[in-house]
């Protein structure tokens, strides 16, 4: 009986032994790259200019059915039509788009992505908006465009489109005759970007224009780091306006909060506490804040998941124009170019300490620490192409804030792809002798 109990003891420790050699002897190899970027097209009438950090960067131009590359040989490069797809190697690229002499504005090149919402934009008589969906792929795409306004949600818009193009939109399509616009662009199959451009007329007379930046899903808790806060200048009464556009998508009605931050101190607004709006129905406020600052931040609170949007009146050589500010994911360790640019970048957040690498034209390299509390506000330097987070405290956000001579524009700081890590295919002799 002792023996036999000895020999079931030791053959169970011999599978255990087996079973534990057999874990430990499986390792495993992974590959880690930046998945490749896409920039919008230029349309007839803009011009476009991609900053990048190095002449040596990969591209291709979408419709180009070949997949060869080439290198920018330049850190600012100009897209006469068509969209590209960069190998940006962890750099975000940023492309600002204007017309002469009525408005201007910017985004990043992105990665593909499951959702984006776009807050902003109108279907009434004054739109020239357009909304360009874009497949990188290689296989054709569906993607459904669902649309939001003041009367409700509208009918579903599906797109069909082939390998490596893009289709435009026209806004006014997406909700005859509405006047504020949110839509949702969520893609069936393929390898999809999407990006909008909000541009008004009244007859002859343009009334400002700007990309409307996406978020990438509804959340309780939105932060909008940057928005501009034009002073009155002499003879001037009041200030440039601001304008809170918001959506709950749910079924469901719900409450929300908003607080301001900004060099003047951090409060809630007269009537944005625990207010009230509806599910499914576009719903936009007025803000007029009694501040000093040249740039603010917000804070929005919600029972429910919300995505919203501020856009400012802004002046810039006696012309009108607009601004939309979007909220941006909490700041992580990235790296943006900036060639040409020189915008202003305003953090947000409790406690804000950011290390930052600055990388110049020439080559060189120097360091700055941002810190502050409710916001923070920094000038990126004229010869600088590239900056780099290298540290960021928890709960910051950051966006940019950008004039130049046609227009006023707004540059999320998020990275524009993410590091994919894919398990590498390894070699087994268990496959040949099983």
């Amino acid at each position: 009986m002792k023996r036999a109990i000895a020999a079931l003891v030791a053959l169970a420790l011999s599978f255990t032994l087996a079973t534990h050699l057999a874990v430990t002897d499986d390792t495993q190899s992974f590959s880690e790259t930046y998945p490749a970027v896409v920039c919008p097209p230029t349309l007839a009438g803009l011009s476009s200019q991609i900053s990048i950090s190095s002449p040596k960067i990969q591209f291709q131009r979408l419709e180009n059915r070949s997949t060869k590359t080439m290198p920018f040989k330049t850190l600012r490069y100009p897209v006469s039509k068509d969209s590209l797809v960069i190998s940006a190697s962890g750099v975000t690229p940023v492309i600002w788009q204007s017309r002469a002499s009525s408005w201007a504005g910017g985004t990043i090149c992105s990665g593909p992505t499951s959702s984006q919402w776009f807050v902003g934009g109108s279907a009434d008589v004054t739109t020239r908006g357009r909304l360009m969906v874009i497949n990188s792929g290689l296989s054709e795409a569906i993607v459904d465009v669902q649309a939001f306004s003041e009367n409700g949600k509208q009918p579903l818009k599906s797109l069909n489109l082939k390998s490596k193009s893009y289709t435009v939109v026209s806004l006014d399509s997406l909700a005859i005759g509405d006047k504020q616009l949110t839509v949702h662009v969520v893609p069936r199959s393929g390898r999809i970007n999407a990006f909008m451009i909000d541009e008004r007329v009244a007859g002859l007379k343009t009334l400002g224009g700007d990309i409307v930046n996406p978020i990438t899903s509804e959340s309780k808790l939105l932060v909008i780091p940057a928005i501009p806060n034009q002073q009155p200048k002499k003879g001037q009464k009041t200030t440039g306006a601001h304008t809170l556009r918001i959506l709950a998508p749910s079924d469901m009605d719900t409450n929300f909060t908003l607080e301001l931050l900004s060099a003047d101190g951090r409060f809630v607004p007269v009537g944005f506490s625990s207010r009230k709006i509806l599910a499914g129905v576009v719903t936009e406020f007025s803000l007029s804040p009694k501040i000093s600052a040249s740039a603010f931040a917000v804070r929005i609170k919600s029972e429910e998941p919300v995505v919203a949007a501020i856009s400012s009146n802004v002046t810039i050589k006696g012309r009108s124009d607009f601004v939309w500010s979007v909220p941006t994911l909490a700041l992580v360790p990235m790296s943006i170019a900036m060639t040409g640019l020189s915008p202003l970048i305003a953090f947000a957040g409790d406690s804000i300490a950011i290390k930052m690498q600055v990388t110049l034209v020439n080559g060189k390299t120097t360091f700055t620490t941002i810190k502050g509390s409710d916001i923070a506000t920094w000038r990126v330097p004229k010869a600088a192409r590239s900056i780099s987070i290298l540290k960021v405290s928890e709960g910051s956000y950051a966006g940019a804030l950008v004039a130049s001579d046609n227009g006023y524009g707004y540059i999320p700081i998020t990275p524009g792809s993410l590091l994919a890590k894919v398990e590498t295919p390894r070699s087994n002799i268990r496959v040949l002798n099983p």
